[in-house]
């Protein structure tokens, strides 16, 4: 039996929208695991809890949802006119993997406030009272995230009234830029169609908008999976066979979305694409008994990450759907009623969301130049965590 005695690594334990996760400076990391790497990951894994058979991991600081399953690493940013570089790891529950394909969108949030408390970012650009503008570089997908800090007397104000769906508390408000947000190197619609047709076993033939904005997302329509788009987690996540179906869609649409080459390859890649269904606006009652109308949303969504349904909205997720709403044609757009629009506000199984987003036609492909929302963040702990000295 291993008596390597448990070591010492500063961390901060946050809340950013409506994900929790554990947050390192990169020079704080032990040196082996300063670099990308096996030893990386298993020091993540193990600060989290992870693989866990159980799925509870009560050994570790996850909270055994794909939620709370997160690390972040930032440093001060290498690329130019940017102050923080933005390293976002989703840790599979009850497998021995990090994931490493895209962003969170909900986890930004705390990325600036982080950044300016810690020391990343040049104190002769804080406010001693107003918005600090946190200029940050997303590492995963190389892309230039701009977020708004509200500073009270030269600190990061994280109390306020600000409410977001999904979190119980209220909390300032961060608004969010994610620039030029169309995910990768590739088209933002990467088979060249606003809609496509995907084969899927036990399904047969399915409409999907393939899009690669803010996190490679697949979306469909609601009814034609049997759906309302009122559903809440109890709805689906209960249900093995739905779940089953949904992995066998994302399988399916990564492949044509050349994110792997074959089904088979989307067991290792859980983060990345997302999978989303959407419906026309109606009235249903939210997870915390709110009634939402359908006079106050232009559409619903629901949408899975790492393999269950979401309890809200995957930040870089409402990118995507902000995106797709702004683009005529898009199975979003229609779902929402047609026709052009700069923001959409949509329903989700805690509430709503409201996105904004700009798109353009440049030579026959669209293009999005950036999308915008409001989240919240607040730091929960902070110290140090402990792990075995001889786990990574």
């Amino acid at each position: 039996m291993s008596k390597v005695p448990q070591i010492k690594i500063p961390a901060t334990y946050i809340r950013g929208g409506t994900s929790k996760g554990v947050f390192f400076r990169l020079e704080d990391l032990p040196e082996a695991a300063q670099v990308p790497g096996e030893a990386r990951d298993k020091l993540l894994l193990r600060v989290i809890g992870s693989p866990d058979p159980y799925q509870k991991q009560i050994d570790g600081m996850g909270g055994a949802t794909s939620s709370t399953s997160k690390t972040v690493i930032l440093s001060k940013s290498r690329q130019p006119e940017h102050d923080v570089d933005y390293l976002f790891g989703q840790v599979s529950i009850d497998k021995p993997f990090v994931d490493w394909s895209g962003n969170c969108g909900n986890l930004t949030a705390a990325v600036g406030a982080f950044a300016i408390s810690s020391g990343l970012v040049d104190p002769a650009r804080v406010p001693a009272n107003g918005i600090c503008t946190v200029r940050i570089w997303q590492a995963n997908i190389r892309k230039t995230i701009i977020a708004h800090v509200p500073i009270t007397q030269g600190a990061v104000q994280e109390t306020g009234d600000f409410e977001l769906d999904g979190v119980t508390f209220p909390a300032a408000e961060v608004q969010i830029e994610f620039m030029d947000p169309a995910d990768g190197e590739g088209a933002m619609f990467p088979t060249g169609n606003l809609v496509d047709e995907l084969e899927v076993s036990g399904i047969g033939v399915l409409k999907a908008t393939l899009i690669n904005s803010g996190i490679p997302t697949i979306f469909v329509n609601a009814a034609d999976i049997g759906y309302t788009g009122t559903e809440l987690q109890d709805d689906i996540n209960g249900d093995a066979q739905a779940l089953a179906r949904f992995e066998a869609i994302r399988a399916q649409g990564a492949v044509r979305m050349g994110l792997i080459a074959e089904v088979s390859e989307a067991a290792a890649r859980q983060h990345t694409p997302k999978v989303a269904f959407v419906a026309p606006p109606a009235s249903y009652k939210a997870s915390s008994g709110k009634l939402i109308e359908a006079a106050d949303v232009d559409l619903l969504v629901r949408a899975l990450s790492m393999g269950k349904l979401h309890h809200a909205m995957m930040g870089t997720a409402a990118v995507a759907i902000g995106t797709a709403a702004a683009i005529p044609g898009t199975l979003v757009n229609q779902a929402a009623g047609g026709g052009e629009r700069t923001a959409v506000r949509f329903g989700h199984p805690s509430g709503t969301l409201r996105v904004g987003a700009e798109a353009r036609l440049v030579d026959s492909e669209w293009t999005a130049t950036k999308a915008i929302m409001s989240r919240s963040a607040r730091v929960l702990m902070e110290g140090w965590v402990r792990v075995p000295g001889d786990s990574f």
